[in-house]
């Protein structure tokens, strides 16, 4: 179920059920402050240490997708939406890809730009007269009928699933990942900033995810600031909450309350597998 802004980038509504598990491997970071040192310094360096080993590690990073995926997708195999493509309906035009680029929110435009600037003869590239009329709003114009069929072609091409993960990680993870070790946050508060940018896109209104960010922080400090992290991620949870509840298409929360909450409860800020969690009622585990 995804929503972000309109002004910037896509949304996708999808439920169905599947329960798929995926191993990932756990990576661990443990620090200890020397005992002569002062509690400021060693709190901030602690923090800093957890921080290194971030949601950019590669074995988290996999995590990172499977958890988006069971929301987005209903399935923890998030390598099979490359070729995903649909109108849903919420006034976005077509959304399609691993990240639910949209032909209505500008992103899904920016693809299909760079995979045609690397590769200049594919067959998406006669699409993009129509994908610049069409964005900004929902209209099909100038793709149908033939555009959804193409893009499930693209999809088989390397170069065009390479272009969507270069899409995804400069326009969504790497900002939430540098956001979050900015913030001295560790894997799950840098996953819950991701998934909060991939939902609700970054911008200046208050639902997009500067504004849920914002939120929290006139509520708490991050440890970057000297604050509690758990702490903290609650206020962010909180402010996301708020931001999906602001659009009925958004209203189950279940994401965070089944998935995210889950594990800070736990206290697992770092992500370790085993994990178990619900969203929208269905089961998904990573062992």
């Amino acid at each position: 179920m995804r929503s972000r802004s309109i002004a910037r980038t896509a949304t996708r509504v999808t439920l169905g059920l599947a329960l798929l598990a995926v191993p990932a491997t756990a990576v661990a970071a443990t620090t200890t402050a020397p005992a002569h040192r002062a509690a400021a310094p060693a709190h901030a360096a602690a923090h800093a240490a957890r921080a290194a080993v971030g949601l950019d590690d590669p074995a988290k990073k996999e995590i990172a997708m499977q958890l988006v995926s069971s929301a987005e997708n209903s399935s923890l195999d998030w390598k099979a939406q490359y070729q995903y493509i649909e109108d849903i309906g919420d006034g976005r035009g077509y959304t399609g890809g691993i990240i639910g680029f949209t032909s209505g929110t500008h992103d899904m435009l920016e693809l299909v730009e760079l995979y045609t600037k690397r590769k200049p003869d594919n067959v998406l590239a006669g699409y993009l007269p129509a994908l610049r009329k069409v964005d900004g709003g929902d209209s099909h114009s100038g793709l149908d009928p033939n555009y959804p069929k193409d893009w499930r072609k693209a999809a088989k091409d390397p170069d065009f699933r390479k272009a969507q993960d270069d899409e995804r990680d400069r326009v969504y993870f790497n900002p939430a990942v540098k956001q979050g070790k900015a913030d001295g946050i560790g894997v799950l508060g840098q996953f819950a900033y991701y998934d909060a940018i991939v939902m609700h896109g970054d911008g200046d209104d208050k639902t997009s995810f500067s504004g849920i960010r914002k939120r929290a922080l006139a509520k708490a400090k991050p440890p970057a600031q000297g604050g509690d992290e758990k702490t903290y991620l609650n206020a962010f949870l909180d402010a996301r909450v708020w931001a999906m509840k602001q659009e009925e298409a958004h209203s189950d929360t279940s994401r965070v309350d089944t998935e995210q909450r889950v594990f800070l409860k736990q206290g697992n800020l770092d992500l370790h597998t085993p994990l178990a969690w619900k969203v929208y009622g269905d089961d998904y585990h990573i062992d």
